[in-house]
C-alpha cells in the first residue's frame, strides 16, 4: 500500500499536504496564470487588431467569446488536474461545487428572495414601496431584481433640503 509523504516547510509538517497534493498545487498555479498570461495577450491583441473604441460591438463580442473560452479551458485544465484515476471523482464533483456556489452566491439569493416575496406577499406588482433608499411603484417582479417606477424621495427624507423628486 501506498502511503503519501506529508509536506514539512521551515520544519513545520503540513496537515493534510501530501507530496501529491503539493505538485498538484504547484501545477495549478503555474497553468492558471500562463493561461491569464495568454488571455491578457490575445486581449490586447485583439484590442489592437479591432481597433475602434471601447464601447464598440465588436471588441465587446470577441472580449465576451474570450471569457467563455478562458473559463472553459480553465475549468477542464482544473479537473484534469486534480480529477486523476487514483482520486475519488466525488473530490471533482465537490470542487466544481464550491466554486459554483462561491461564484453564483449572488444569484441564488436573489433567486431565494424571489421565493419569499412571492410566498410571502410581501409586496407585489402595483404595489407603492420604499426599497434601497427609492419610493415608487413596482412595476416588475423578476427573479434577479424588483422594478420599480420612482416616484421620489421617501416622506422621511423629502423634508431634507434640497428635496429632489428624481437623481
Amino acid at each position: 500500500m501506498y502511503t503519501a509523504q506529508s509536506v514539512e516547510l521551515f520544519g513545520v509538517t503540513l496537515v493534510g499536504v501530501s507530496t501529491t497534493t503539493g505538485v498538484k498545487l504547484v501545477v495549478t498555479a503555474v497553468f492558471v496564470t500562463i493561461v491569464l498570461a495568454l488571455r491578457r495577450l490575445v486581449l490586447a491583441l485583439t484590442r489592437r487588431s479591432l481597433g475602434g473604441e471601447v464601447g464598440d460591438s465588436r471588441r465587446f463580442w470577441a472580449r465576451q467569446g474570450l471569457q467563455v473560452i478562458v473559463a472553459v479551458v480553465l475549468v477542464l485544465g482544473l479537473v484534469s488536474i486534480w480529477v486523476t484515476p487514483n482520486t475519488d471523482i466525488t473530490t471533482g464533483v465537490g470542487l466544481i461545487s464550491a466554486g459554483l456556489a462561491f461564484a453564483l452566491q449572488q444569484v441564488i439569493t436573489s433567486l431565494a428572495a424571489y421565493f419569499v416575496i412571492l410566498r410571502g406577499d410581501t409586496f407585489g406588482i402595483g404595489d407603492r414601496i420604499t426599497l434601497g433608499g427609492v419610493r415608487g411603484d413596482v412595476v416588475r417582479l423578476g427573479f434577479l431584481k424588483t422594478t420599480i417606477m420612482e416616484m421620489g424621495q421617501p416622506p422621511a427624507v423629502s423634508d431634507s433640503d434640497p428635496a429632489i423628486w428624481v437623481n
